[in-house]
């Protein structure tokens, strides 16, 4: 009873006309993000926190939400078109979904996507409503102890799961966990790390230190890019699939989305990981494996399923424990903070119409998503072919506002400027940003749980594994470091981002 009450407060709250419409606005801007090769939600979302200041709370995340998985349907399209791929989630689908449009199906490939998508939203949505609640109410039980050794947790699982190298990696989250006590400490007022500069008092701002890395880095990036943008004009015939193509991507499409389901949880996993795990799963299991790469339609429908589903159960983590899994999650969490909420467990008890608000628009909005992608493919084409160099100054003029509009500050410009140049030398360098955002975020949370687990125990370090909880915790993420430092699994993951490049 207290679910079906919980959910038409969801409803409720999903449906009044202005979450309508930024939901509405937030799943046409993320599948136009998707179809640009170059952007991407992490920047896209980093670029409008400043305009979120402005509006409610559940609002602002129903709009920033519909982005991220509205992008991972705007990627299938130029995959399938251009054989380029808009999201990074969607450079498997380009193996089959190209070749499939070459040989006059480019509709049945969009149509494949847009269900393998719709159903694995649908789903995943109704995993989260079912253990969403359950894993929030067992963080309720979490001390100080429980969530500084979660947090190491998902701090280790990121570097496991990050691309390139491991070194990299460890690299980035330290550098994040640095780059988080800038500022003035709570306990002590002293200042740390700030160099005497009054502006950096009060610590370096996320929605600046995201914009620079991910609008103005990608920015960068993208200007030194080679990439072209040949849009495959032939006529798009019929869009629906036939009684044979459906029965071949029923299984698929469950597959793909009980794996995006289960990686999308994972801290670094989410939509890339579960697109090209659910591909290769097609793939051994099939009876005729040498289809694959020449258009066979479980290669469609498997990686779009598998990176819809988790797209959006990666939102588990991040609304129960306040944990972000990826780098989408972890501005999440910073538009939380910047509205005044705090990320965790509570907010299920303290805030249950954006709790559920926000759950409801999930599926909310897979259903725009379903009903506008396919009548818009052909502005969408149209969309593909306008040159960057058209497309970069106006990203560039939008950030620097964005973060001008912030503080009213032009030191706050330099600093982007520094952090967009960092970022495109992390990238040339092979060094991931994301786990150094992830860092950013979870670094001062976790001095502020390691001091009060140090207090409540009088100083005695051996709580953290004395306390079961935190001890099986600290265990996992020890565990993990041993195994990925095995020769053959530390191999096997290489070999797995390889065949990913």
């Amino acid at each position: 009873m207290d679910l079906l009450s919980n959910l038409l407060l969801g409803v409720e709250t999903a449906f009044s006309a202005w979450n309508l419409l930024y939901c509405f606005i937030g799943v046409l801007l993320g599948t136009a993000i998707g179809v640009l090769p170059g952007l991407g939600p992490v920047a896209t979302i980093a670029m409008l926190l400043p305009l979120t200041f402005g509006l409610p709370a559940d609002t602002s995340l129903i709009m920033l939400a519909g982005i991220y998985y509205g992008a991972q349907y705007g990627g299938s399209t130029t995959a399938i078109l251009v054989n380029l791929p808009g999201e990074s989630s969607s450079v498997v689908t380009m193996l089959d979904g190209y070749q499939m449009a070459r040989q006059g199906r480019a509709g049945v490939a969009l149509a494949t996507a847009a269900i393998g998508s719709f159903v694995a939203g649908t789903i995943a949505t109704i995993v989260i409503v079912l253990f969403a609640p359950p894993l929030a109410g067992l963080a309720l039980e979490f001390g100080p102890a429980e969530y500084f050794s979660l947090m190491v947790l998902g701090l280790i699982a990121s570097v496991v799961l990050a691309h390139g190298s491991l070194l990299h990696a460890f690299g980035m989250i330290m550098l994040g966990l640095l780059l988080g006590f800038v500022g003035t400490d709570v306990n002590s007022g002293m200042q740390r790390y700030s160099w005497d500069i009054p502006q950096l008092g009060d610590g370096l701002d996320f929605a600046i230190l995201a914009m620079g890395m991910f609008g103005l880095g990608e920015i960068i990036g993208n200007l030194g890019s080679s990439m072209t943008r040949d849009v495959n004009t032939m006529k798009i015939s019929s869009l629906m699939p036939t009684r044979e193509d459906f029965r071949r991507m029923v299984k698929p499409i469950l597959r793909g989305t009980a794996f995006g389901s289960v990686l999308g949880i994972l801290p670094g996993g989410g939509a890339l990981l579960a697109a090209f795990g659910a591909y290769s799963l097609e793939k051994k299991l099939s009876r005729n494996p040498r289809e694959f790469g020449r258009g066979a339609i479980e290669g469609v429908a498997a990686p779009e399923s598998a990176n819809n589903a988790g797209a959006q159960t990666s939102f588990i983590p991040m609304l129960t424990l306040g944990i972000p899994s990826n780098a989408v999650m972890a501005l999440m969490i910073g538009a939380m903070i910047i509205q005044g909420i705090q990320p965790g467990p509570s907010v299920m008890t303290e805030q249950p119409a954006l709790f559920w608000g926000l759950i409801v628009s999930m599926w909310l909005g897979n259903l725009m998503l379903l009903i506008l992608n396919l009548p818009l493919v052909g502005l969408w084409v149209k969309l593909i072919s306008v040159p960057y160099h058209f497309l970069y100054p106006c990203i560039l003029v939008f950030c620097c506002i964005g973060v001008f509009s912030l503080n009213n500050s032009t030191f706050d410009l330099y600093v982007m400027g520094v952090f967009g140049v960092l970022g495109y030398l992390f990238r040339k360098l092979g060094a991931e940003p994301a786990p150094m955002l992830l860092a950013f975020i979870l670094g001062p949370m976790m001095e502020e749980y390691l001091r009060r687990a140090l207090l409540l125990s009088h100083g005695d370090p051996a709580t953290f594994i004395t306390n079961p909880i935190s001890g099986v915790l600290l265990f996992a993420a020890a565990t993990l470091i041993v195994l990925v430092l095995l020769p053959t699994v530390s191999r096997s993951r290489g070999e797995a981002f390889q065949d990913e490049a």
